[in-house]
């Protein structure tokens, strides 16, 4: 195994995706990004193939009919457009700001940089999601399909400074709608059912369902109500995400939100959503960890520590097919989803290097790893 580090060819790489807004939803941004990659990828894996579902585009590389691995990410972020004009791609010594840097942008850079010195790429499969921060809604049949396809799963999300991950809990998003009886605030409040009453009951006993002892959470994020200040309002909404390491336990918070008790007479409270991701249990992890660690051995870097994490990705769904699956092989930094989002240059190096001797240690190309 041989790698090369071009800085600045790496450089130039993040700053042309980053400084690419991608937002979820946004299809030119993503249609950009789209030609940015393929121009990287292509030469090496061959045309990369637009996979369209339900109007959104993903981008795909198949590996062949029986691909040794998928090479696992996504390129929409949670930035709306125009923010690189506030946070322009900046570095400083080691550092590299700009949004999407962090989450995941460096990770798509390593994904390419490393194809480059792979031994054989003729069974690597790329899968690249436009919509994973939204809950992967359209992708989700497509990671599942290409993951059962393949012997193993890298997935290039960020590292936690420098652990991989190895599992991850499963999460739920439900949204809650409450319909009351509007009223004139002045004149006859007493005639109106205030949707905005229950949802705040409901914004109270909802985190009541988690379990601090298993480490189930429930937590109401996004809430609207209302219309005008003289009005009792007769509509109300918000948004509760769920979080958990087992599906047993998703599956007993979901089967309270099916039959949630209501606090206010006369309103009626609708409840949508689900179970959206299954959890990442450590056992897919196991083999692709300990080569990950004899391949870092060998490199001379540090060793690979291992981490479970809360926040789930792409891997969970891999992961619960039962394909093995390691998380979290992207860059060292931190500030995902915050203004503060960062990368570090040297730990992209370190990286390609891992990553590359990973593919070529999956299927005994070099004398170990997972068949």
């Amino acid at each position: 195994m041989t790698t090369t580090f071009d800085r600045d060819r790496v450089i130039s790489r993040l700053d042309a995706l980053v400084s690419t807004e991608t937002p979820t939803g946004d299809r030119d941004g993503m249609a950009e990004a789209h030609r940015l990659v393929r121009s990287w990828l292509d030469p090496l894996l061959g045309d990369g193939e637009p996979v369209v579902v339900d109007g959104v585009t993903h981008l795909l590389w198949r590996g062949g009919d029986a691909p040794r691995v998928l090479l696992l990410g996504h390129l929409d972020t949670v930035w709306p457009l125009g923010t690189i004009r506030e946070r322009p791609f900046t570095i400083d010594g080691d550092r590299i700001t700009g949004p999407g840097t962090f989450d995941m942008k460096a990770g798509v850079v390593i994904m390419a940089e490393a194809l480059r010195s792979v031994v054989d790429t003729g069974d690597v499969a790329v899968l690249l999601t436009s919509d994973e921060e939204i809950g992967s809604l359209t992708s989700r049949a497509l990671l599942e399909r290409e993951a059962a396809r393949a012997g193993a799963v890298l997935v290039l999300e960020p590292s936690l400074d420098g652990a991989v991950k190895i599992a991850r809990r499963g999460g739920s998003i439900y949204r809650l709608e409450v319909h009351g009886r509007a009223a004139h605030a002045g004149l006859e409040p007493e005639l109106g059912r205030s949707a905005l009453a229950e949802l705040a009951h409901q914004v109270l006993a909802l985190p009541r369902l988690a379990d601090d002892r298993l480490g189930t959470t429930v937590s109401p994020t996004v809430a609207h109500a209302g219309t005008v200040t003289n009005a009792i309002p007769d509509r109300a909404e918000m948004q509760i995400d769920v979080r958990a390491w087992t599906m047993g336990e998703l599956e007993r918070v979901h089967a309270a939100f099916s039959s949630l008790p209501t606090h206010t007479p006369d309103v009626r409270v609708d409840v949508s959503g689900g179970i959206n991701r299954p959890p990442m249990e450590d056992a897919t992890s196991r083999d692709l960890l300990a080569l990950a660690r004899a391949v870092a051995e060998r490199l001379g870097h540090g060793p690979v520590e291992a981490v479970s994490v809360g926040g789930a990705s792409d891997g969970n769904f891999t992961a619960a097919i039962g394909a093995a699956t390691l998380d979290g092989l992207g860059p060292r930094g931190g500030g995902a989803h915050a203004i503060d989002e960062w990368v570090s240059l040297a730990s992209i190096e370190e990286r390609i290097a891992l990553i590359t001797g990973i593919i070529d240690g999956i299927g005994g190309s070099a004398g170990t790893g997972p068949a």
